[in-house]
């Protein structure tokens, strides 16, 4: 007895379609006979990936700003710059930066990140991101398009005394 290709072909789609109907019920947690008695009961599992609770555990942190080794505190703003700069942060990111102009310290990521750039005045204890692959922190009064990315909790003095130099390492982390 042979069978044709057009009745396999009929066999496979009834077959796919019975099982994608069965699918369709996604509250279902039983298997049923064609007359609808129960089978098997399987019971629900937690689907959630541990991709997204370590994404939740990080995200849920804050950055730690150090400048040569010094805690700073910083008000971070709620962007997807910082999200991508947590993001660097939770292995620790390291930025060796110069002097600029004699009102800011800026250093490379060694990555691009997300920005969304506005011409912005920006003052004293401003972190800011530039060109989405330079971080910016000031000293001294300027203006440019800029991401805000934090504003550091110190005087003008302060931030003087701390980055008027040639250089500073600075270090993100999460805490």
């Amino acid at each position: 007895m042979m069978i044709s290709i057009k009745k396999v072909v009929i066999l496979i789609i009834g077959f796919i379609m019975l099982f994608s109907l069965s699918a369709c019920d996604s509250n279902s947690n039983t298997t049923t006979t064609p007359d609808d008695t129960p089978l098997i009961t399987i019971p629900s599992e937690d689907t959630t990936t541990t991709d997204d609770s370590k994404e939740d555990e990080y995200m849920n942190k804050t950055i730690e700003l150090k400048i040569d080794n010094q805690i700073v505190d910083v008000y971070w703003a709620d962007n997807d710059s910082v999200k991508a700069l947590k993001e660097l942060a939770k292995d620790g990111l390291t930025i060796n930066m110069s002097e600029y102009g004699g009102f800011e310290q800026t250093g490379l990521i060694g990555k691009t990140i997300a920005s969304n750039d506005l011409r912005i005045d920006v003052v004293p204890g401003d972190i800011v991101l530039y060109n989405s692959n330079q971080i910016s922190i000031f000293y001294n009064n300027s203006s440019w398009s800029y991401t805000k990315l934090g504003h550091i909790n110190l005087s003008k003095n302060e931030l003087k005394d701390m980055l008027d130099t040639d250089s500073v390492v600075v270090t993100f982390t999460l805490k």
